[in-house]
């Protein structure tokens, strides 16, 4: 089955489930919250760019929006990111500390990167393969909670996370003349993550049915 099938049948089964539904939206939250956290501590205290600080500031509003449309499907539920209130939690944790540290292994062999300039080419890779993920992973839920007539929607996260992955794209460009390359290479490693993810959602899913 490929990835994108799976990924619909999973998010379709979800969706008809609120006990499933909260702890994915608060699972994608904090994982969003993760991304800002990241962001914020890669910042450099006095050459900050606009883009950046948009891109910090969006991250932490979408956490933020993904845990206010858990209150359209129960009150009082998911009051932080513990364990209990997540689907597959470890996995949920581990997927961008990986990505993270898979980027810098990554830059460290492919191009001998170190300090500053190895933190700034692995924000730049490791946001570009999330926001590839992230347009194609929120495109399928959209289409799974417009599919049920939800009270949920990402409507608004989907335009905001098209506009990322354009800014990405003029960063690398900048960064790297073979970007392309680089940027593939990412998303392979990023892709085997994601598998390891969706599996481990995929059988919390089918536990609970």
């Amino acid at each position: 089955m490929k990835q994108e099938e799976l990924l619909s049948k999973i998010v379709d089964k979800i969706v008809l489930s609120d006990d499933m539904h909260v702890k994915w939206l608060n699972s994608l939250s904090m994982m969003e919250n993760t991304g800002a956290r990241k962001i914020s501590k890669y910042e450099h205290p006095v050459y900050t760019s606009i883009i950046v600080l948009k891109h910090a500031a969006e991250e932490a509003r979408h956490a933020w929006y993904l845990k206010k449309q858990i209150e359209k499907l129960a009150k009082n539920t998911c009051p932080d990111y513990s364990y209990p209130y997540l689907l597959a939690p470890l996995e949920s944790y581990h997927y961008l500390q990986m990505l993270d540290v898979e980027a810098c292994r990554y830059l460290k062999n492919k191009m001998g990167l170190e300090g500053r300039a190895l933190k700034h080419g692995a924000y730049l890779l490791v946001t570009y393969a999330i926001e590839v993920r992230a347009d194609m992973l929120y495109g399928i839920y959209q289409e799974a909670l417009t599919k049920h007539a939800s009270k949920v929607n990402v409507k608004s996260i989907i335009l905001e996370e098209e506009g990322h992955l354009e800014e990405m794209q003029r960063m690398l460009e900048v960064f790297d003349p073979e970007w392309k390359e680089l940027a593939a290479d990412m998303c392979t490693i990023e892709n085997k993550l994601f598998e390891t993810w969706i599996t481990a959602i995929d059988k919390t899913e089918i536990s609970n049915q």
